[in-house]
């Protein structure tokens, strides 16, 4: 069956259960980690309305990055019966036997953006080219150095990954790795703190105060007679912590100008802080795209379709290869704001402070 075939046989799958009204008697349950981040926010804001609009009704739960949380929150959903669980992991490996309960009740599982792992009970899987976004970040560090171009440096960068405990964390860190691993080895990138292992970069909970105070011990400790050329940073809320450490030691003036910081997910702080000349670049994931495939998936899944996916060879869950659909990221900075944000309808001009 080609992808066009599939397309097809979803809209009509989808419009049959909108049109007999089937929709309006399931409940979907949407567990996301927390509201901590404007991006989730956004996630569960975007899903709901695009599922209510369907005529689903809709069970919208925040745990606050709290496991023990997420899991009764998934428990009750299973009790009152939601038809499928749309599923943003806190940890992809704490949900065993909550899934193992959905399963037990005929609830579907879908992953959201966070691969849950060790389950049989994952039907599918909606998320970004996790893989591609590390390599936007650290071919954006090579780029800007100009290492494609022959520049031998040696420059100096540090290296930050998200938490170990969300397996995207290591599809950031082994995406960058394959654009900066070579530069590294061959000392043109020094890596002064000498931590290189995805183990000692890890920052739990994406946690911004845990990232400037790791970035603060690495400044006092490695960097008193040395300056820092670029930091790969895999999240904007670790990349606010880590300009605070860097300008609490000077740099951001004239004479110490801020390094290369990346990012990701184009939270509208580090957006302001790119068109100010801060942080330098973010990888935009645009959540309404993923929300909508989600949705779909939901539809299928109860419709008794296939879902539309793009990959089945990725994301293996310690299970099974979970059939998946990867929406794409794109990389952006200062040069490419207004197009990549503003013209789409993600924000407005007044929202991130452009003029």
């Amino acid at each position: 069956m080609n992808r066009l075939t599939k397309t097809i046989l979803l809209a009509t799958a989808a419009a049959f259960l909108l049109g007999t009204g089937l929709s309006a008697q399931k409940t979907v349950g949407i567990a996301m980690p927390t509201q901590s981040s404007a991006r989730w926010i956004a996630d569960g804001a975007n899903m709901k309305k695009i599922l209510e609009e369907r005529g689903y009704k809709v069970d919208l739960q925040y745990a606050e990055d709290d496991i023990p949380a997420q899991v009764a929150q998934v428990e009750n959903m299973i009790t009152k019966g939601d038809s499928v669980l749309v599923i943003a992991a806190i940890d992809g490996a704490a949900l065993f036997n909550v899934l193992e309960k959905a399963h037990a009740a005929g609830v579907w599982v879908i992953s959201y953006d966070r691969l849950i792992v060790n389950s049989p009970w994952v039907s599918y899987y909606a998320t970004f080219d996790n893989f591609k976004v590390g390599v936007l970040q650290g071919g954006y560090i090579v780029k800007a150095l100009g290492l494609d171009k022959g520049k031998k440096g040696p420059f100096n960068v540090e290296l930050f990954a998200g938490s170990p405990d969300d397996t995207n964390a290591g599809y950031f860190f082994n995406g960058a790795m394959s654009q900066l691993g070579s530069y590294i080895k061959s000392g043109v990138l020094k890596v002064r703190s000498g931590q290189t292992d995805f183990a000692k970069v890890a920052t739990l909970r994406w946690d911004g105060a845990v990232a400037q105070k790791r970035m603060d011990d690495i400044l006092t400790s490695k960097y008193t007679d040395a300056k820092v050329d670029a930091v790969l940073s895999p999240y904007d809320g670790l990349s606010i912590g880590i300009l605070s450490a860097l300008k609490s030691v000077g740099y951001g003036t004239a004479k110490k100008p801020l390094p290369i910081v990346t990012g990701q997910d184009a939270e509208i702080p580090s957006v302001k802080s790119i068109l100010a000349g801060e942080q330098t670049s973010t990888v935009f994931k645009d959540t309404r795209t993923l929300a909508k495939r989600a949705a779909d998936m939901v539809d299928s899944v109860l419709s008794g379709m296939p879902a539309e996916i793009n990959d089945t060879k990725t994301y293996n869950n310690g299970h099974h290869i979970v059939p998946s659909y990867l929406c794409e990221p794109i990389s952006v900075d200062k040069s490419n704001v207004k197009s990549a944000l503003v013209d789409i309808g993600y924000y407005t001009a007044a929202q991130i402070g452009l003029k």
